[in-house]
């Protein structure tokens, strides 16, 4: 592909990949230059991106800066569910296309968080950790705890990752309700949940499991006032979006026994600072923002990409346009 008689311009700016072949392959398959960069700060991401059709970005910030610096009409896409780092608004005002790959990594984060929320709901983490301290003791480490018949597991936000965790957990005999104001009373009657408000879901829910984005309606919901809602052994995770949580708050909450456990895959700032209060909270498990991983689906988001990567330089727009 040409543009203005140039040879179009494909630029990734930041990855955590040990090769771009396929996005590489894909820009010469359409006889489109190729550059791959490690870029940290804006500054970096809008002199990389100056001119390019097509701009692959991961974690570095795609401001509005970067926006002016591609070329007009360009297609932007992120690897990854979210894109939190780009500037959508101006990307659109400017006529640009965003794509971003929500699909890659559905049951990793799935299994994750069912993995998590069973290892919470069976005390694992205690119980471990009371052998490892010569006890021998079941019931004053589990106690209390229900059977899963007996157990309801809500759910904020349900989605595509939040029904494919249901998919899994269903075997277990959970009661299942759900806040989501985008879930329909028929669509919950398929899933087999109750839907139910946000006030409902704290006061009931044993297990809160967090799928919602990162609104202005979800940013910080679980602070003190709500997680002062919830009963005092109820459990908490969160492998959507950092931002859901006021972490001073949930470290408080588990401190002070406002509820009894939580586990975290994502951080308001990442890595996780070496202040953070959550790092010494009890009764909490957390996870590197790992819960996308496996090999295989490093190995998807990067030929998903690459397929992108074609369907721009073809005129095409992105296979999942950011909402």
């Amino acid at each position: 592909m040409t543009t203005g008689g140039v040879s179009a311009r494909v630029v990734v700016t930041d990855t955590i990949f040990p090769n771009l072949a396929q996005e590489e392959a894909a820009a010469h398959a359409a006889s489109a230059g190729f550059e791959g960069f490690q870029c940290k700060t804006a500054e970096d991401v809008a002199a990389a991106v100056n001119g390019a059709d097509v701009a692959v970005v991961q974690f570095a910030p795609f401001t509005a800066d970067a926006v002016r610096a591609v070329k007009p009409g360009a297609t932007v896409i992120r690897y990854g569910v979210g894109y939190d780092n780009i500037d959508v608004m101006a990307a659109r005002e400017a006529g640009l296309k965003v794509g971003y790959v929500p699909d890659y990594c559905t049951d990793e984060v799935a299994d994750h968080t069912a993995a998590l929320a069973l290892s919470l709901l069976r005390k694992l983490p205690a119980l471990d950790a009371s052998v490892r301290a010569g006890e021998w003791a079941a019931v004053k480490h589990s106690k209390p705890l229900k059977p899963f018949s007996e157990t309801t597991f809500g759910f904020f936000g349900i989605g595509q990752i939040g029904s494919a965790v249901l998919a899994r957990l269903k075997g277990f005999g959970f009661r299942f309700i759900a806040a989501d104001p985008g879930l329909s009373e028929d669509d919950a009657r398929v899933y087999g949940i109750t839907l139910v408000d946000s006030d409902t879901l704290l006061a009931t829910a044993d297990i809160i499991t967090c799928h919602a984005p990162a609104t202005a309606a979800t940013i910080g919901f679980f602070n003190a006032q709500t997680l002062a809602k919830m009963q005092s052994h109820a459990l908490l995770v969160n492998t959507a979006r950092g931002q859901l949580i006021n972490e001073t708050d949930l470290a408080e909450a588990l401190r002070s026994g406002t509820i009894a456990g939580a586990a975290l895959d994502v951080f308001a700032a990442e890595p996780l600072p070496e202040t953070s209060p959550l790092r010494d909270a009890p009764g909490l498990i957390l996870t590197p923002h790992s819960a996308w991983y496996s090999e295989a689906a490093i190995d998807r988001l990067q030929g998903l990409v690459a397929q992108d990567i074609t369907l721009a330089l073809k005129g095409e727009g992105p296979r999942k346009p950011v909402p």
